[in-house]
């Protein structure tokens, strides 16, 4: 069994898309916290940078991670943040 799956990064969203990506981002946050093997899972404002998101998210395994990117590719939260940039790393962390 794969160990954790965690992402880091930030998306960066167009002022005139804004108002939509938050509205949007409650029932996001919802589904994918109640996802089985969710550990955490946070987008939060950018103290810095207007309209950019920083994300933070962490599975307890490869398999829930692809789960959870295959149920958002046909989510209302993919549709409202379609072709907006994104960037984010993943790392995996070894299993004990």
């Amino acid at each position: 069994m794969s160990g954790k799956v965690h992402l880091k990064g930030h998306i960066d969203v167009p002022e005139n898309r804004l108002a939509a990506v938050e509205a949007a981002l409650p029932e996001h946050t919802a589904l994918t916290r109640a996802e089985q093997g969710c550990t955490s899972f946070n987008v939060d404002p950018c103290p810095d940078v207007p309209g950019r998101f920083l994300v933070a998210e962490t599975f307890n395994n490869q398999q829930a991670f692809d789960a959870h990117q295959e149920r958002t590719k046909a989510s209302i939260w993919a549709e409202v943040t379609k072709n907006i940039p994104r960037e984010y790393s993943i790392e995996l962390e070894d299993p004990d």
